[in-house]
C-alpha cells in the first residue's frame, strides 16, 4: 500500500489519489497526518504537504484539493516532456508539477461549473475547455502523468511490483432510432411519404415500400451485423435504445410496438443494454423515472447504464438525477464535434460532485470517439490514421478505449461507407495490445 502524508485529508484528496494510484496504476492508497505512522510504513510513501519530512518522495501540494467550493483557479499550462501540465511544484518536489491537483481540476469538470459559452442545446463545448485551448485535448494525460509518477516510485522503491494494467476496449453502440422506415406507424409513415414527395426525394420514396413489404433491410436495421460481432468478442458491447416519447427532439419507435420491445430483448440477449434518456427527461426527474421503468419492465433487469440523448450534460443536476435513480454508470461525457478526452482520461472516473465535495457513487465512462466527429475527416484512409492515432495514445497507458458508433453507421449509406471496418479496427486492437 501507498501511504500518503500530508497536513490535511480531505475528500477531493482521497478522490484524485484513489483515481491515479488506485484506478490507473492499480496498488491501494492510505493516509494520515502523523508523521511518526509515516516513519513506521515499511511499503511505498510519499509526502503531499508543503515542506518535505525527509527524502522521501515529494509532491509540493497545490490548494486546490484542500479548498471547498468554486474560485478563479490561476492555470498556466506548460510543457512537460512529450505532453503539457499546470501547477508548477519547487526544487524539492519529485515531479515538477502537482499532478494531482491539476488531475483533480480535470476529472472533476470544474471549468464546466465555471460561467462559459454553451452551444443551441445548452452544451459546454470543446472549444470552451482548457485542453483544447492548450493543445492537449487529443492526450489522455492524466494517465500519462500516472505513468510519470509511477516511475518515480519504482526509482525510489525498486523491489516493489505493480500489478499488470490491460488495454482493455468498451463499444458502445447508441440507438438513437432502431428503424428509419419501418414501424413508424400509418401517421408518420404518410408524413414521411408526402414529406419525401415535396423535397423529390423519390428515390427515398420508393426505398421505404420496399422496406415495409419486406422486399428490402430497412437501412438503420444492422442488429444481427452488430449481434455477430459480439459473438466474436470477449467483452459485451454496451448498446443504449432511446424509449422516450416521441417529441422534436426525439423520434425513436413507440415503446408500445411489440416488434420494438422484441428487437430490445434479443440485443440484451447478446449485449449490455442501457437507456438513452430523452431531451425532455433531461430536465424532468419524473420523465426519466418513467424511462428507466419502462426499460427496467423490458429487459427484466436492473438498468446500470445511461448516456444522454445529444450528449448533453448540465453539472451537477444531470448526473444527480441520476444518483438518485440508482444508475451507476453513464456514457455520456465527451464531445460531439471533436474526437478526444473531454476528463482527459481513458479510465473510467467516479463523479465527483463540487457542490457538496463528495465522490458519489455514479462512475463516468468518458467517451473518446464518436463516429459523428470523424465526418470531418473526407477519406477513409484519413479517418483511419484518425482512430488509430487515438487508439494508440489509450494503448500506451493501458487504459480503456470507448468509441461511440450508432446503429445507423452500419448502414450502406453512403455517408457511412467504411464504418463497419472502422467498427471492426476497434475490435482488433485489443489484440494488437496483447
Amino acid at each position: 500500500m501507498l501511504l500518503v502524508y500530508t497536513h490535511k485529508i480531505t475528500p477531493r484528496l482521497t478522490y484524485t489519489f484513489k483515481h491515479i494510484c488506485t484506478r490507473i496504476l492499480g496498488i491501494p492508497v492510505g493516509f494520515t497526518t502523523t508523521i511518526e505512522e509515516f516513519i513506521a510504513h515499511e511499503d511505498i510513501k510519499m509526502s503531499y504537504t508543503k515542506q518535505p519530512l525527509g527524502n522521501e518522495i515529494f509532491i509540493r501540494s497545490h490548494e486546490l484539493l484542500f479548498e471547498q467550493g468554486l474560485s478563479d483557479v490561476e492555470i498556466n499550462v506548460m510543457e512537460w516532456d512529450d505532453t503539457k501540465c499546470f501547477f508548477t511544484t519547487s526544487d524539492k518536489s519529485s515531479l515538477p508539477f502537482d499532478i494531482f491537483a491539476a488531475a483533480f481540476y480535470l476529472l472533476c469538470r470544474y471549468e464546466e461549473y465555471m460561467p462559459h459559452v454553451k452551444d443551441p442545446y445548452g452544451r459546454f463545448v470543446a472549444k470552451e475547455s482548457l485542453a483544447y485551448k492548450n493543445g492537449f485535448l487529443n492526450q489522455p494525460v492524466i494517465d500519462i502523468w500516472a505513468y510519470k509518477f509511477k516511475a518515480v516510485i519504482q526509482e525510489q522503491f525498486k523491489e516493489f511490483q505493480f500489478p499488470e494494467k490491460k488495454y482493455k476496449v468498451q463499444p458502445v453502440i447508441d440507438v438513437p432510432m432502431a428503424y428509419y422506415y419501418k414501424q413508424k406507424g400509418l401517421l408518420r409513415t404518410i408524413g414521411g411519404t408526402m414529406s419525401d414527395l415535396f423535397r423529390f426525394k423519390l428515390k427515398s420514396v420508393y426505398t421505404r415500400f420496399l422496406v415495409i413489404f419486406g422486399f428490402q433491410r430497412d437501412p438503420y436495421d444492422n442488429f444481427k451485423w452488430i449481434i455477430n460481432r459480439q459473438k466474436q468478442f470477449k467483452d459485451k458491447f454496451m448498446v443504449f435504445f432511446l424509449i422516450g416519447d416521441f417529441s422534436t427532439y426525439d423520434k425513436n419507435i413507440n415503446v408500445n410496438k411489440k416488434k420494438f420491445v422484441a428487437l430490445i430483448k434479443s440485443v440484451a440477449d447478446y449485449c449490455k443494454v442501457g437507456l438513452k434518456v430523452s431531451y425532455f427527461a433531461l430536465d424532468n426527474k419524473d420523465v426519466l423515472k418513467k424511462e428507466k421503468a419502462k426499460m427496467v419492465a423490458i429487459t427484466n433487469y436492473n438498468l446500470e447504464a445511461s448516456r444522454n440523448s445529444f450528449s448533453k450534460i448540465n453539472l451537477p443536476e444531470t448526473y444527480r438525477s441520476l444518483i438518485e435513480l440508482e444508475v451507476t454508470q453513464d456514457f455520456t461525457m465527451g464531445y460531439i464535434n471533436e474526437l478526444g478526452f473531454r476528463a482527459s482520461t481513458c479510465t473510467p472516473f467516479q463523479f465527483y460532485d463540487l457542490d457538496y465535495e463528495i465522490q458519489t457513487p455514479l462512475q463516468i465512462n468518458s467517451f473518446h470517439f464518436i463516429d459523428f466527429a470523424l465526418l470531418k475527416k473526407q477519406s477513409l484512409l484519413d479517418k483511419k490514421e484518425e482512430l488509430q492515432r487515438l487508439i494508440k495514445s489509450v494503448q500506451k497507458v493501458n487504459g480503456t478505449f470507448t468509441p461511440i458508433f450508432h446503429n445507423y453507421t452500419f448502414s450502406e449509406n453512403h455517408r457511412w461507407k467504411g464504418f463497419r471496418e472502422l467498427f471492426n479496427i476497434v475490435l482488433d486492437s485489443v489484440n494488437e495490445a496483447s
